[in-house]
């Protein structure tokens, strides 16, 4: 406790120019109360990326003034993740820290994700709940199995030893994204393809990785837990870890 302490400390000074970007698609209360933790005097900035909300939550973010990206309609987390990249790179900020807007990841973690990057040069960092100190509470026993098969799956195609490869809590360098190797800018990205992508390119490309504890809290009635649709959403998922290798796509 006491390192992460004297990290927050240290946090106040920081120089580098970090973004957090939240995803929001139809969270309502959820992203009153995700965006009522972020500290006031937080050494980065936030932009709310708002993918075709159709309920209340349009009308929460209005309540705390930060940017907002909106699409008029659903596209992707991936395109609200591109678009926030792009938004980023527009503005200099160097940094950008990933996370959704549902409840389930806190900002008080969002230190841990920076640390690394500030202190050691890491390139990406992924954020997990299955490392000690993170947490999964409530996490329903099936989705926990398929998390470990992919995350296992995914080390033996990279060689990378990860504990939770779906964890969407990330921050990576912006630098990544000038790497003409690393093209998010195609259309087949636009959903949860975009995430993986990213974490394939980062492995394969020898960037410098690393995980780090995270907490996932999910919901304690076990319904409504997640906008993953069973097949759809899994397929998009798996599809760059077959994609890529097989360079059907670059």
């Amino acid at each position: 406790m006491s390192k992460l302490v004297g990290f927050s400390i240290k946090m106040q000074n920081v120089k580098t120019r970090i973004l957090v970007e939240v995803n929001v698609y139809n969270e309502g209360l959820k992203i009153r109360q995700t965006l009522s933790k972020f500290p006031p005097d937080a050494p980065y900035d936030v932009v709310v990326v708002d993918d075709g909300s159709t309920d209340d939550s349009p009308e929460y973010i209005k309540e705390f003034k930060y940017p907002v990206i909106r699409h008029e309609v659903n596209l992707g987390v991936g395109k609200a993740i591109k678009d926030a990249i792009e938004y980023g790179q527009k503005n200099d900020y160097e940094i950008l820290v990933v996370m959704a807007g549902n409840g389930k990841m806190q900002p008080c973690d969002i230190p841990k994700l920076l640390e690394p990057i500030l202190t050691e040069d890491y390139d990406y960092v992924q954020g997990s709940r299955y490392l000690t100190e993170g947490r999964k509470d409530n996490l329903p026993l099936f989705r926990d199995i398929m998390i470990r098969i992919f995350t296992w799956l995914v080390s033996i195609t990279t060689r990378f030893k990860g504990t939770d490869v779906t964890c969407g809590f990330r921050a990576y360098k912006l630098r990544i994204f000038d790497d003409p190797r690393v093209n998010i800018r195609q259309h087949w990205l636009d959903r949860y393809e975009v995430e993986y992508y990213i974490h394939y390119k980062v492995l394969t490309l020898k960037y410098r990785v690393r995980e780090v504890p995270v907490g996932m809290i999910y919901p304690k009635e076990k319904r409504n837990y997640s906008k993953i649709k069973p097949f759809s959403g899994w397929w998009s998922m798996v599809k760059p870890w077959i994609f890529l290798p097989l360079k059907i796509k670059e």
